[in-house]
């Protein structure tokens, strides 16, 4: 049996939003013999680029991304299709004597990554089209009800108007005639590497608020709304794809409707990404055998390197 320390080492560099994990990643890149995979379930749709907050061209010129711009944003993508994409890489990446440098936000791949896979059924596209016919008939708080009788400790966790992950429980139940809670404790393999979990968190908070309060102004005035209207224009979009549930779009898309003035976007926009960083701090708190860096030191990336070279 090979012990943990004979096992290839991959760095999981993880953080919530507008902690600097790019910047980190690119430096380390400069340092050490890595390879970047993006853990970002809005990176990998092309031409999503400002509301994303897409690495520039000239840095993925010097640090390049595997999975990013691999879908349409008239596609889905998901945690099972995340695990099998990057467990191919990752082996690509040790072949040639490199080592993958994991990082983003999207902590549901991270975990699917290191704990493996439940046995969920693949999405169902009727079956989906039969919840939402029955979400414009009764809306999605009914469903959400619904839900908490087949499914009481999935429900209890997903607000009333979580679409999104309403209807994918829903849709389980349906398929299996099982809770999917009950079905989430059953898994694949752990992943064969031996894993170092980096985490960079604000120890001030309100710190971070103000960056992602800057951010999303930045996303405004590099054009998010004009870079929507382009995207209707070009694809066949509709506010319930997954690309377009992405925090800032969905708000953009209200605002084109006519639903929100601009200071409401701005508004519900930051507000929206709060919220999602609060979402990513909760689950790296849950996580086990994390080292944690203070992502506003100003050596956060001496740092990183410094703890890197001694477990390595």
């Amino acid at each position: 049996m090979v012990s943990i320390s004979q096992l290839p080492p991959a760095i999981f560099l993880m953080g919530p939003t507008a902690s600097g994990k790019t910047a980190v990643a690119v430096d380390l890149v400069q340092r050490l013999p890595c390879e970047i995979i993006s853990v970002d379930s809005a990176l990998v749709y092309r031409e999503m680029n400002v509301g994303t907050a897409k690495p520039e061209r000239e840095i993925l010129a010097d640090a390049p991304h595997h999975l990013i711009d691999i879908i349409d944003p008239t596609q889905s993508y998901s945690a099972a299709q995340f695990r099998g994409d990057a467990l191919a890489l990752m082996a690509d990446i040790c072949a040639r004597g490199k080592l993958p440098l994991l990082t983003g936000g999207t902590m549901l791949y991270f975990q699917a990554l290191r704990h493996g896979l439940n046995d969920l059924p693949q999405a169902h596209p009727e079956t989906r089209a039969i919840l939402d016919e029955k979400a414009k008939r009764i809306g999605w708080p009914a469903l959400h009800a619904e839900l908490a009788q087949l499914d009481p400790a999935t429900a209890e966790r997903l607000k009333p108007n979580d679409s999104q992950r309403i209807q994918r429980a829903l849709e389980v139940c349906y398929l299996t005639g099982q809770a999917m809670s009950a079905l989430l404790g059953e898994r694949t393999h752990a992943l064969p590497y031996r894993i170092i979990p980096i985490a960079l968190v604000p120890e001030d908070r309100s710190l971070l608020h103000r960056r992602i309060e800057a951010r999303f102004d930045t996303m405004l005035e590099q054009g998010l709304v004009d870079e929507l209207a382009y995207l209707r224009s070009r694809y066949r979009l509709d506010p319930e794809l997954p690309s377009m549930r992405c925090v800032g779009y969905r708000q953009a898309w209200q605002y084109m409707e006519g639903e929100l003035d601009r200071a409401a976007l701005r508004e519900r926009g930051i507000v929206a990404t709060r919220q999602l960083a609060k979402r990513q701090l909760t689950w790296l708190r849950g996580m086990e055998d994390i080292r944690f860096f203070d992502c506003l030191c100003a050596e956060l990336s001496t740092q990183v390197l410094a703890y890197l070279r001694s477990v390595l």
